[in-house]
């Protein structure tokens, strides 16, 4: 079974920037305030304690969580791919929707680094899924939850 998570160089970059962050400022912080919270007494029934404990928890899951997608990761530098104009993780495809002729960018990314308002979209994503082994204009059938749309790729870039 393939357990790679595939991520573009920008996306690895912003989850190991995180990761650091995590490490060395979340940790540090959940551990003073458990600190302080231990200074008022009783644990059992102390809100602030429960609340560190509970964020102490969800950062070092995060931790672990980051450490493994990236320890997993199959980098992928779009600049270096050559995938012959044809639509591939990591790339970035100009689109005209057919119907309002309006046109869109977006870029194909792991699930972690989908952003849409970035014009990033997740490989798993319907769109995505219509894409990727298309080329410049091919036109492609998306089941979007409004109903089908078509779209002709105008442009498939490797940036």
């Amino acid at each position: 079974m393939n357990n790679t998570v595939p991520l573009t160089k920008y996306g690895a970059a912003l989850l190991k920037d995180e990761l650091h962050q995590l490490k060395t400022k979340e940790r540090r912080s959940v551990i003073e305030a458990i600190a302080e919270a231990r200074s008022h007494g009783d644990l059992s029934e102390n809100a602030e304690y429960d609340a560190a404990k509970e964020r102490q928890a969800f950062v070092e899951g995060r931790i672990s969580e980051l450490e493994g997608k990236l320890s997993s990761a199959q980098i992928i530098d779009p600049a270096t791919l050559d995938a012959e104009g044809r639509v591939v993780f990591a790339s970035t495809v100009d689109l005209e929707d057919l119907e309002n002729g309006q046109k869109v960018t977006y870029q194909i990314v792991g699930l972690d680094e989908a952003d849409l308002k970035l014009n990033k979209i997740s490989v798993t994503s319907p769109i995505s899924r219509a894409l990727i082994g298309k080329y410049a204009g091919d036109v492609v059938e998306v089941q979007a939850p409004s109903g089908p749309r078509e779209y002709e790729i105008l442009e498939v870039k490797y940036i």
